[in-house]
């Protein structure tokens, strides 16, 4: 059975003024139904629609979707929370070896598979592979964040993000068709810290030198290190 959220609960599902979202449906660029005076979202379309609008959000507006994805959390938890704590040693790698881009899907869903916290193998996989084909995930600026096309809390055991840096440019679909090194995989069990973790690691891409220090880490030691100096760096500002 299909959970369906009106405009004024799905707007705030994805930390969006109501009349935007309103605006999103009447252009037809988000699935929604007219009932009456009011519109209607299904749950599972509005997060997949969600995550693609905020990696398609223009670089100089991630600050913005960034704070009120973050503001929809307490006060002291949003101050404290961090994306770096979610990385694992066992779900990292500084020399994956596909040379394109289904290959880097395969060897991604790999590498968050052998850390033992994903409970459905191929069904995840599949999913990855589905996101890629309904949008590209990479970003530029040599950033790509992988996910599942629906989200799937079981998924997974635990919250976790998978990382690999490729040996070369792998063209993933990123704009105007630089290639792509760094890849993110987010494994959330829950949709709202999923749209965290994303608005987290499009700021650290994107406003942080994040990308030069992964470029130069030589361990995942350093890498993980890299990850944590960056987000401190951009919470503190």
């Amino acid at each position: 059975m299909r959970e369906m959220f009106n405009l004024v609960q799905a707007a705030q599902h994805v930390c969006m003024e109501a009349n935007e979202l309103r605006h999103f449906a009447q252009r037809g660029e988000i699935k929604a139904e007219k009932r009456a005076d009011d519109w209607w979202f299904d749950h599972r379309e509005l997060d997949e629609w969600a995550q693609r609008h905020l990696l398609e959000t223009p670089g100089k507006r991630f600050g913005t979707l960034h704070n009120a994805i973050m503001n929809d959390m307490g006060r002291e938890h949003r101050a404290s929370w961090r994306v770096a704590g979610l990385f694992r040693p066992d779900a990292m790698s500084l020399d994956i070896k596909a040379k394109t881009k289904g290959g880097m899907i395969r060897d991604m869903a790999d590498l968050a598979i052998a850390c033992g916290l994903v409970y459905d193998d191929e069904g995840f996989y599949k999913e990855l592979v589905a996101r890629e084909e309904a949008a590209s995930t990479a970003i530029g600026g040599g950033a790509a964040f992988l996910h599942p096309r629906y989200h799937d809390p079981y998924f997974f055991e635990d919250t976790f993000v998978a990382y690999g840096r490729s040996r070369r440019d792998v063209f993933f679909g990123a704009p105007e068709g630089e290639g792509t090194r760094h890849f993110f995989l987010v494994c959330s069990t829950d949709h709202e810290n999923h749209l965290r973790i994303l608005a987290r690691l499009a700021m650290l891409a994107h406003g942080t030198d994040l990308m030069e220090r992964l470029d130069a880490a030589e361990t995942v030691e350093d890498a993980m290190q890299a990850i944590a100096e960056c987000e401190e760096e951009l919470c503190g500002e």
